[in-house]
């Protein structure tokens, strides 16, 4: 496998609480999937968990970039859900689905992490 697309992006966490403080419906609703919304609602810390799944959605955007047609992926296209164990892992939908699925095997891979200040995120694309 070779690596053929990199992202990473930081979302201040102090940013999420602002986003969330001044139009908390617009923002989850237009930013996450029914899924992302429920998880980040579900936690004792929402915009840490917003932040780090903005933080993820561009990260994998930027990983993105290198195939044609990419600009066009929008935020919900691109979902940060949990695999087995709470490892985070990237479903792809609309035109980033269909993007990768013409790549072959080709694969997303993403870490996150957080602090009480900021939150990070690193997308790998493979094929």
């Amino acid at each position: 496998m070779a690596v053929i697309g990199l992202g990473i992006d930081v979302v201040d966490i102090v940013r999420a609480e602002a986003l969330m403080a001044e139009r908390r419906k617009r923002v989850l609703d237009r930013l996450l999937t029914e899924g992302e919304r429920g998880y980040v609602m579900g936690m004792p810390h929402p915009p840490r968990h917003l932040a780090v799944r903005l933080a993820a959605k561009e990260a994998v955007y930027k990983a993105l970039q290198v195939l044609p047609g990419a600009r066009g992926v929008g935020w919900r296209e691109i979902e940060v859900t949990r695999a087995d164990h709470g490892r985070p892992v990237v479903a792809l939908h609309g035109l980033a689905r269909r993007l990768v699925e013409e790549r072959i095997g080709a694969r997303i891979h993403v870490s996150l992490t957080h602090s009480d200040l900021s939150a990070v995120a690193v997308a790998i694309l493979e094929e």
